[in-house]
């Protein structure tokens, strides 16, 4: 089964990102935005912030969960593979990412020719603490700003938008929608999570389709999203 765009619009489709792609036709989003599992390689314990109150919400999900670095490698690039399918000839793509894994996922976007604009840094209010003091506390994520190829250039760039966003300022899947799409535009977030990225989409007047494959977050992403888009 194909699906046509004008019935996946505005909608969260159940199913593992890699097949549904593959349904979906050729060069129809305007930008895609991929947070990806981070192959965070984490060991289950407790873990407490610095005031002892609070514990940290480690990643033990079965989405992260990967056999080695030669297995994600692979998922990380049949998905850009299929994401750059459907990319518009003018679209960007946004991947987020942490340095257990943004290192690896730039090298595969350049090795499948997509040509990397910028690295935005996201600095978090709330990071994981560094409870030992041996290193840096980790307090940013960063983003890759990249094109189809080196070809592209009449990509969108509103850069009054881009100028008004300082540190903190404002959350990362607002700031990255209104700088790099145009109202009207179409977004595809193929690991959907619960729902952000839609739903900063349709509160800035762009549409989108997201994928899902953990029913519960397609669950919480309707509850959260559609009665938004019926006002």
């Amino acid at each position: 089964m194909r699906y046509l765009i004008e019935d996946i619009k505005n909608t969260v489709i159940q199913g593992d990102a890699l097949e549904v792609l593959k349904k979906i036709p050729p060069e129809v989003f305007d930008m895609v935005f991929i947070d990806p599992p981070y192959f965070l390689q984490l060991k289950r314990k407790r873990l407490k912030r610095w005031n002892s109150k609070t514990l940290v919400k480690g990643v033990f999900e079965e989405w992260d969960r990967f056999s080695s670095f030669e297995e994600y490698d692979g998922f990380i690039e049949s998905l850009l593979l299929e994401v750059k399918r459907v990319m518009k000839p003018n679209a960007t793509l946004w991947v987020m990412g942490t340095y257990h894994n943004i290192f690896r996922v730039g090298k595969i976007m350049q090795d499948l020719d997509f040509w990397i604009l910028n690295d935005v840094i996201w600095v978090k209010t709330n990071p994981m603490p560094n409870w030992l003091g041996v290193r840096f506390t980790n307090a940013t994520e960063t983003l890759i700003w990249a094109v189809k190829d080196k070809s592209v250039k009449n990509y969108t760039f509103n850069k009054e938008y881009a100028k008004s966003f300082g540190i903190g300022k404002i959350g990362a899947n607002v700031w990255m929608v209104l700088t790099s799409t145009k109202e009207g535009d179409l977004i595809l977030d193929p690991l959907a999570g619960t729902g952000t990225t839609g739903y900063a989409a349709k509160m800035l007047g762009r549409d989108f389709v997201l994928i899902e494959k953990n029913p519960q977050y397609v669950q919480l992403i309707r509850e959260r999203l559609f009665p938004f888009l019926d006002r």
